[in-house]
């Protein structure tokens, strides 16, 4: 009985302690949360924290994207003749400028064509002279009466003929001349070869067996999918038709290759929401290549009154991203704020006041409400020029 009420007295003192604790702890959290505890730490230690005031300058906005490469020319190369392969005289993954001879196919059988089809137009030609001699003649002879007409109509004939012959002989010669051409295949423009896929003594039949591949590098495509709520801020740097899109390699620290936005689809992907567009891009020292994946940064304008902090002064939780600013009194004060684009070692943010103080270390020691002794450092100055940015997150 006696050990049935010791355990009935000791839970009563238990819920009471508890009671007590979370009426004393609770206004204390909530004070936390909002920002509003003005109570020191233990012993009335005041934190020692590095502050800099808000920087308010224009900095460019920047849409980013993940994107692809793609060659505007991409063939694949083929014989228009067929034969065997006698040369490549370019060696696989070379550049090549347009016109350059690439492969010959043997032309002597287009060669001996060629000859045989002059040769049978000498030999109309001079049918021909015979007819228009033969029909003079019989001219005058006719006029005179020692000539039938029926045989000089047969001579006019045979004139016509040989001028015919003459002519079909001509296309005959253009014929042979183009398979003697096609046996030489040049670049049809600047790119740069693939692998070969025809040994030098293969046999190349007409039904287009591939040669080799040739791609276009400069200019070279980005092809890109923005969300159809930055359709509006895209579509207003396609029409502006100036340099407004940048291209960055990841793992590549040289400067962006720049271009312009040239394409934008007719419609949005119903079950992505986006739609698909398309920058062209200067790549002279062709460091991009079809296939690849970079990131694209579209240049939508600028904010002429950002304000800008340090990337260290900016915060983390669950409830999003935060900065502390010294309060009244010399406490720190929690913010909320919405990141923008960056410059530099800098950041756009919505939240603040131009007029805050903002604490930049020794961000993981205090919490709202914490006494804090500023220790001022100089504002960041105002850079020559605006940095690239990149997208909100």
């Amino acid at each position: 009985m006696r050990a049935w009420k010791a355990a009935l007295l000791g839970l009563v003192a238990l819920g009471a302690g508890a009671a007590y604790y979370y009426r004393q702890a609770l206004p204390m959290l909530l004070a936390e949360v909002e920002g509003t505890s003005s109570q020191p730490p233990q012993g009335g230690f005041v934190m020692p924290v590095p502050v800099t005031q808000v920087v308010k300058r224009p900095v460019n906005i920047y849409l980013d994207y993940s994107a692809r490469t793609e060659s505007i020319n991409e063939i694949t190369l083929q014989a228009r003749v067929a034969g065997y392969v006698q040369k490549q005289h370019v060696a696989d993954g070379s550049d090549v400028k347009q016109g350059e001879l690439l492969y010959t196919i043997d032309p002597r059988d287009y060669q001996a064509a060629l000859d045989r089809a002059k040769a049978e137009k000498e030999r109309d030609v001079a049918a021909r002279d015979y007819a228009s001699s033969n029909l003079e003649r019989g001219t005058e002879l006719t006029k005179s009466g020692w000539l039938a007409k029926d045989t000089f109509d047969q001579r006019s004939s045979l004139l016509k003929q040989s001028e015919a012959a003459i002519n079909v002989d001509e296309a005959a010669i253009r014929t042979a001349e183009l398979n003697l051409e096609y046996t030489q295949i040049r670049a049809p423009f600047d790119g740069r070869l693939g692998k070969n896929q025809a040994s030098i003594g293969a046999l190349i039949s007409v039904a287009g067996a591939p040669l080799n591949t040739l791609v276009q590098l400069d200019p070279i495509y980005v092809t890109f999918n923005p969300a159809e709520t930055d359709l509006a801020a895209v579509q207003k740097v396609h029409k502006s038709g100036e340099v407004a899109a940048e291209i960055v390699v990841p793992g590549d620290n040289k400067a962006a290759h720049k271009g312009t936005i040239t394409f934008i689809d007719n419609n949005v992907d119903r079950l992505t929401g986006t739609l698909t567009a398309r920058a062209t891009i200067a790549n002279a020292d062709h460091v991009l290549l079809p296939g690849q994946y970079v990131r694209i940064h579209v240049h939508a304008g600028s904010n002429p009154d950002a304000l800008l902090v340090p990337q260290t002064a900016i915060g983390s939780s669950q409830i999003g991203k935060y900065v502390y600013v010294v309060g009244d009194k010399n406490v720190a004060q929690q913010k909320l704020v919405t990141l923008g684009p960056t410059d530099g070692d800098l950041v756009s943010v919505v939240g603040l006041d131009e007029k805050d103080v903002v604490i930049t270390g020794n961000l993981q020691k205090i919490g709202p409400g914490s006494p804090v002794q500023p220790l001022t450092s100089p504002a960041p100055q105002a850079k020559a020029a605006i940095q690239t940015g990149s997208t909100v997150n």
